[in-house]
């Protein structure tokens, strides 16, 4: 299992109903089924990541995320995870509230862009940056909202959001001792616990 998944999987608990937006191939439910005895679904686009799903035995929905989330009853979860998919979203704040509504407490991740490789591609080279974790160029990237952690924690102040945990891992989601000393500058990703 992906490590941030490993993180995640630990603030689910056993028996709940969760929603994974954006899940992928499925990974982090099934896992869930199998040893937390977890129902529930996934939301997915792509054609491949959905037959994926149905063949791990997941429930998968086809459903894309900045406009379907709606139809989808309130407090119907009890957790919604949505893992590298905010800063994709067209408008993340809107989402946000929408996983609120939806589940009785949301587990989100994405990049900080403020993390200092990002702030220095950008200071000494002029250009979006480009690496390992963020491959994508300026004009083909999926990322159209670019957040940092101090970001993300301001939408939740505005919004009465309140942030039950906070985990700040480098890109191979492994934590660091060194990270929390400043996580908005050494922190390259955020696994956040919110609830209203």
């Amino acid at each position: 299992m992906r490590a941030d998944l490993e993180i995640i999987r630990n603030w689910i608990e056993p028996g709940s109903r969760v929603l994974d937006v954006g899940c992928g191939d499925g990974e982090l439910l099934h896992h869930l089924q199998q040893h937390k005895e977890v129902s529930g679904y996934g939301l997915e686009i792509n054609a491949d990541n959905i037959t994926a799903c149905i063949e791990n035995g997941v429930n998968v929905i086809e459903k894309d995320i900045d406009t379907g989330l709606s139809s989808i009853k309130s407090n119907s979860f009890d957790t919604v995870v949505m893992t590298q998919a905010l800063q994709a979203m067209h408008r993340p704040d809107q989402i946000v509230d929408e996983l609120l509504r939806i589940g009785k407490e949301c587990i989100v991740t994405f990049p900080n862009f403020g993390h200092w490789r990002a702030r220095g591609y950008l200071a000494f080279r002029g250009k979006m940056p480009v690496s390992k974790f963020l491959p994508y160029t300026w004009y083909n990237t999926p990322n159209i909202h670019f957040c940092t952690f101090k970001d993300f924690e301001s939408l939740c102040v505005e919004r009465n959001i309140y942030i039950m945990e906070r985990t700040v891992v480098d890109n191979e989601h492994r934590h660091r001792w060194w990270i929390h000393l400043w996580p908005n500058m050494l922190g390259e990703i955020a696994i956040y616990r919110i609830t209203r």
